[in-house]
């Protein structure tokens, strides 16, 4: 039913001439003015390549920076059909900072068709939910064929995910996934591979929804990644499995590897490193100088044990300058208000989400300590910890 509806759409759509509104035969002013200025240019040893000076102006009109205007190698022929382009996104909600992001990325929409190409495919996204601003991180998408590529790689993930909502949430999470997967080549063989691979179909559903990136590597990696993942001691039932593959399948496997020494690095066991990754796989997706970074303030600044860090591995995860440093400065605040127990748990006191932290330290505390909200907001500096009322500094 769904694609059925969007062909019919389709075939209304098609039966729009090319360019209309516009008269083929009568010239536009604008468009001779163009090509002059095109010819001219050339004339005066502008290079082929290069785009015209108006085009230059056209392009900053569209909000390019007057370097990223002359760096496009595209020629806008037509300023009337590039002006009915930027109308037409309006119409579907795109504002002008995303008009000036899909130009930026890919100023070659501007030369589409706007009724006969563009709009059915504007059409479908909107059918499915996905906002304009993830079309303008990913206007490529747009230039992909409606009937060769988009319909049938979307009714396949219908089949696979199941609802609409869960197949715009795929696709809002990686729309160049879409992009850049081709049906028969990736996608049909990644999904028959994690079949095979003994991944329940519930659980491919949610792979899928959470990272279409998988879709766009080759069976052989999926392979080695399910074999990598099982030996982290995770299994294709465990609920962090679906999570590994998406983290892996982002990265290489040499660079895989390396975040795990880097852990070793530290001092944590393979072990602990295993068990670590079961319950949070994404702690091998952050960068080397992040991990070192947060990994050194809990060891040398708040003087935790390595092995109350990696049962805890969701702390990893969290930002050190947002979310770790501001929630010390609260519990910092509290001790030196006597409102909180000096010896208490400090790993555990840092878990949970923003809500419930606030609840528990800032808003129950805010009348009686105005302090916590401006060491929440960062406007009270974390200098350390007191311990039995001696001040553990920060290291400089």
């Amino acid at each position: 039913m769904f694609a059925s509806i969007c062909r019919r759409r389709l075939l209304r759509l098609r039966q729009i001439p090319s360019d209309a509104g516009i008269n083929p035969s009568l010239p536009n002013p604008s468009d001779a003015l163009l090509s002059h200025a095109c010819s001219s240019a050339a004339l005066a040893g502008f290079p082929v390549s290069k785009p015209c000076p108006t085009t230059i102006s056209y392009l900053i009109s569209c909000g390019l920076s007057p370097a990223a205007a002359s760096a496009c190698k595209r020629r806008i022929r037509s300023t009337a059909k590039a002006d009915a382009v930027r109308a037409l996104l309006r119409t579907y909600g795109y504002t002008d900072a995303d008009i000036t992001e899909v130009v930026r990325r890919d100023p070659s929409i501007l030369i589409l068709d706007p009724d006969r190409i563009l709009r059915p495919k504007l059409d479908l996204f909107a059918s499915l939910r996905v906002k304009p601003r993830t079309l303008a991180t990913a206007p490529t998408l747009l230039t992909r064929s409606l009937d060769k590529h988009l319909l049938p790689c979307i009714q396949f993930l219908r089949g696979i995910i199941g609802v609409d909502s869960d197949v715009s949430s795929a696709i809002c999470r990686a729309p160049r996934a879409l992009h850049q997967a081709d049906l028969d080549k990736n996608m049909r063989p990644v999904v028959d591979a994690l079949r095979r691979l003994g991944l329940p179909d519930k659980s491919i559903s949610k792979l899928l929804t959470i990272d279409m990136c998988v879709l766009t590597i080759s069976v052989d990696r999926i392979t080695q990644i399910f074999d990598d993942i099982k030996a982290l001691g995770l299994g294709v039932t465990d609920t962090g499995f679906v999570y590994g593959v998406s983290r892996f399948c982002r990265l290489s496997r040499e660079t895989c590897l390396r975040k795990v020494a880097l852990y070793r690095s530290f001092g944590v066991s393979e072990g602990d490193l295993q068990k670590a990754i079961k319950r949070q796989p994404t702690i091998l997706g952050f960068s080397d100088e992040s991990i070192k970074k947060k990994l050194r303030f809990f060891l040398d600044d708040l003087k935790f044990e390595l092995s109350e860090v990696m049962e805890r591995p969701v702390l990893i995860g969290y930002s050190l300058e947002k979310t770790i440093i501001p929630r010390c400065a609260v519990i910092s605040v509290l001790m030196r208000e006597r409102k909180i127990d000096p010896n208490i748990k400090l790993p555990w006191a840092l878990l949970g989400s923003a809500k419930v932290f606030s609840e528990r330290y800032v808003l129950r505390h805010a009348q009686d300590v105005p302090d916590v909200v401006k060491a929440y907001e960062g406007k009270i500096a974390f200098e350390g910890f007191r311990d039995r009322d001696v001040l553990v500094p920060l290291k400089p």
